[in-house]
């Protein structure tokens, strides 16, 4: 099950129009390290309900908690979903 703050679930909400209690819907193909910050981040992509989503999260204390959870962007999902040929 993944934590988040509610706060949090109300702005991705709002933005994102996805509550991020759907990451528990969501069935994870890859998982890739977030470069881009100091904390350890991690970006999974996967479907829900068909379509791609991509979700930042991070560990605390051995449990995920989700930072954000949106559709995938076309570029995303040619670098980190599809596979190589």
């Amino acid at each position: 099950m993944i934590e988040f703050d509610p706060r949090k679930d109300a702005a991705n909400l709002a933005k994102h129009g996805i509550s991020l209690s759907r990451a528990d819907d969501m069935s994870i193909e890859v998982v890739w390290p977030d470069p881009y910050r100091a904390e350890a981040r991690w970006r999974a992509f996967g479907r829900i309900q068909g379509k791609t989503f991509c979700l930042i999260f991070t560990l605390r204390d051995g449990r995920r908690r989700a930072i954000s959870l949106r559709r995938a962007h076309k570029k995303e999902f040619r670098r980190h979903v599809l596979p190589e040929e």
